[in-house]
């Protein structure tokens, strides 16, 4: 996407964390002037960027956040599966309730166009109330546009991994697990199958998504190759060059999803591909030098 001809605003909710941290500094990079909205302070907030501290429940501020803005990015939820499934109230709350405060001020403001960070598990039967609760803000999203006309587009993002992932992050956590433990354990057999995406690919694909071919569309940001588990942790082991052991344990939680997170459903979505993607074998091998990094200066701290 070429830069703008004019410095527009964008506010991304969710800003200080993982997924939205890389879009806001694309974002910048694009030439937007970024404002962060996060109930937690960004670590990685670039001199061009503003942080406004916000509560997403309190409307008041989301409202007076997004006034001025050209787009506004929602990806602030409570997203850790496990998590979500043990606080169904926690996850209506900030995952529904939240959004749809959010599209308020959207469409009282009269943004240009609304992006939201939705997920693969959408289209499944698995995910529990994390699933259930993206499923509704998407037919909110929908409601709010035939309604009042506000522009929307949907982000359905797949396995992501990279820099700045929390300690949820299935890739993050195996590597830590090989590089502490000499051995990493895996609920299931291995065989699940999934298509992951560098955090930095699917940032990318977050503000390409801007063009007005998007506009009102449903989109996959998913990795481009299908991988079964076993064969990626295979690939760590590999990289790693160390006799690592992988351990496959009990069955796999209901909460996720097997072989595909598709089942059928009504609402299509399109795949948004880019020219290149960041190679996963790399990918890998950035993050176990980030997580030695990080070891190392642990050590170092406790010396």
């Amino acid at each position: 996407m070429s830069k703008p001809r004019e410095t527009k605003r964008v506010v991304v909710f969710g800003g200080s964390g993982f997924l939205g941290g890389h879009i806001a500094d694309r974002l910048s990079e694009h030439g937007f002037k970024v404002t962060i909205a996060d109930i937690q302070p960004s670590t990685h907030l670039k001199k061009d960027q503003e942080f406004v501290e916000c509560n997403i429940l309190k409307l008041d501020q989301v409202s007076e956040i997004v006034r001025g803005a050209a787009y506004v990015y929602n990806v602030a939820a409570l997203a850790d599966i496990e998590e979500a499934a043990e606080n169904p109230v926690a996850t209506v709350e900030v995952n529904i309730l939240g959004n749809t405060y959010v599209l308020e001020a959207c469409r009282r403001y009269q943004v240009k166009r609304f992006m939201f960070a939705s997920s693969v598990y959408v289209s499944s039967d698995r995910g529990s109330f994390y699933r259930s609760s993206k499923q509704a803000c998407e037919k909110i999203i929908e409601n709010y546009q035939e309604q009042f006309g506000l522009p929307y587009t949907i982000l359905r993002y797949g396995s992501l991994y990279g820099p700045r992932a929390t300690e949820t992050n299935s890739l993050r956590k195996y590597v830590r697990q090989a590089l502490e433990t000499g051995k990493i354990s895996r609920t299931g057999d291995g065989e699940e199958v999934r298509e992951y995406i560098h955090v930095l690919d699917a940032a990318e694909c977050s503000v390409t998504a801007l063009d007005e071919q998007y506009r009102n569309r449903h989109l996959l940001v998913t990795g481009m190759q299908a991988m079964r588990v076993k064969d990626v942790l295979g690939m760590i082991r590999e990289i790693m060059g160390a006799n690592v052991a992988i351990e496959y344990t009990a069955a796999l939680e209901t909460s996720h999803y097997t072989l595909t997170p598709y089942s059928f459903r009504p609402e299509s979505a399109h795949r948004i591909v880019m020219s290149q993607y960041y190679d996963l074998g790399q990918g890998i091998y950035d993050l176990l030098y980030e997580l030695q990094a990080e070891l190392n200066d642990r050590k170092a701290k406790t010396l």
